[in-house]
């Protein structure tokens, strides 16, 4: 008894660290800290998407294919994943920001245990329906063999990669982002040992990355879990487990956008697909390669992005809607930046990077470098659209949230993939996305100025402590 109270007040103790961490110490050098933890986790996450990518390419231009066509399987358990994971943890972390600890806790269980039943749904289905749904995918004749194989094994892992992603997020907006970045790290680096072993060296063709993949994303799960126990945050705990109308309502509003962003993303990717079949198998592994080195190239700014979460969380609950501005300038600024390098670099070496992935392909090249090169031109507009997406869905403007993110590749991107095709061929195919980002840019004017101006007259000043220029208090 006396040492469960030693405990609790050890991890209480943490916890009232953590909220004045979060609340405290200066906004420009808090998202650093936060943010370097999650751009290698992000960065580690693109790189092991494009690991099976790069080694399946070793198969064939068919094989790739089929890589890109299990990407839209993938984009639906990462829907989910996210749907559960954002929604709980925006709750979480304004609830700690106000200090309701306890109730955080219940939201954590709950939304852990909801993600993990709604995985095991998505492994019966799949498994149930799987030829169908390779094809509903957008699989060609030649590529359906080898995506049902690859997507078979890919669905045992749905239960826990949802599982995984809660608590990725979860941790995340408690502040505590170096323990999610441990356990996807390691199981992003061990996918990439795994993928050449299990293709190559064991014989297994596009099913050695399959099952290098969900192996990978078991070791990811069960560091994630453990990093609950430790570091003042929330533990995951069955009996905690509270499923309510309050509790799901709050849970749907948090993560609607993250549904409505990661479902339209998986939707948009079978249109790609579709749209791409009747130019060749070659099509669709040049866009597949493209869309995977775009994920890659934003990864750093959705994980600079990410370390302003927990920030814009906690500040809004604690009143301190100040520092939410501050935070948002700032991210908009560095990503103005950092995005616009990438994008120079990526149309300047665009054939380079394509060819990494087929260099034997000709058709692959010529396609792929095309779609790059245009991708770049509006690629920098994301450090105006991903912030504004963030801040919005953080502090629980709801429908503003999930209207912008169903523009990107919803709502501009879904009239266009049918539209411009049939006019301009492929390259009609490659205008889609950049057209997309500039319409979904402009909207984001009008969803966000008003909620940034509506943070300045509600502003509300409250005692607090003087702060070191190190960071720290005092």
């Amino acid at each position: 008894m006396h040492t469960q109270q030693s405990q609790n007040a050890i991890e209480e103790s943490e916890q009232q660290k953590k909220y004045r961490e979060m609340t405290q110490t200066p906004v420009r050098p808090l998202i650093c800290r936060m943010a370097v933890p999650t751009i290698i986790s992000m960065m580690i996450s693109s790189i092991y998407n494009m690991a099976d990518t790069f080694f399946v390419g070793g198969l064939g231009t068919s094989a790739t294919g089929a890589v890109g066509i299990a990407f839209s399987l993938m984009a639906v358990i990462q829907a989910i994943g996210f749907f559960f994971g954002q929604g709980s943890g925006n709750y979480m972390s304004r609830k700690l920001g106000a200090r309701c600890t306890q109730e955080a806790a219940r939201m954590s269980a709950t939304g852990f245990f909801t993600a993990l039943g709604a995985g095991c749904v998505i492994l019966a289905l799949g498994e149930l329906f799987l030829e169908p749904m390779c094809r509903l995918l957008g699989a060609t004749e030649t590529i359906l063999p080898y995506a049902m194989d690859y997507i078979r094994l890919i669905l045992l892992g749905a239960p826990y990669m949802t599982a995984a992603l809660v608590l990725n997020v979860q941790l995340r907006m408690q502040g505590n982002a170096f323990y999610a970045m441990i356990g996807l790290m390691s199981g992003g680096l061990l996918n990439i040992v795994l993928d050449p072993l299990f293709i190559f060296q064991v014989g297994m063709g596009v099913s050695g990355a399959a099952l290098a993949t969900i192996l990978s994303q078991l070791v990811s799960f069960l560091l994630l879990l453990r990093g609950t126990f430790h570091g003042g945050n929330v533990r995951i705990q069955l009996r905690l487990f509270s499923p309510s109308a309050s509790r799901y309502k709050a849970i749907l509003g948090g993560g609607l956008p993250s549904l409505c962003r990661q479902s339209l993303s998986s939707f948009a990717t079978i249109c790609l697909n579709t749209a791409a079949g009747p130019f060749g198998d070659a099509a669709i592994a040049a866009m597949s390669i493209v869309t995977r080195v775009s994920m890659f190239a934003s990864s750093a700014m959705l994980g600079f992005g990410q370390g302003f979460q927990p920030v814009c969380g906690f500040n809004y609950g604690a009143k301190r809607f100040d520092r939410v501005r501050q935070g948002f300038w700032f991210c908009v600024t560095v990503a103005a930046i950092v995005l616009t390098a990438f994008a120079v670099l990526g149309y300047v070496f665009a054939p380079s990077i394509v060819r990494v992935f087929r260099a034997d392909d000709p058709a692959v090249i010529r396609i792929g470098t095309q779609a790059m090169r245009l991708q770049c031109l509006t690629f920098p507009l994301q450090c105006w659209i991903i912030p504004c997406n963030m801040m919005l869905q953080n502090i629980a403007k709801t429908v503003r949230a999930s209207v912008l993110s169903m523009a990107r590749q919803g709502l501009f991107f879904l009239p266009f993939i049918f539209l411009l095709p049939p006019v301009w061929g492929m390259l009609g195919v490659e205008l889609c996305q950049p057209v997309a980002d500039i319409l979904s840019a402009l909207l984001a004017v009008p969803m966000t100025v008003p909620v940034l101006q509506e943070l300045k007259r509600s502003q509300v000043d409250l005692p607090v402590q003087k702060v070191s220029e190190s960071g720290g208090s005092r």
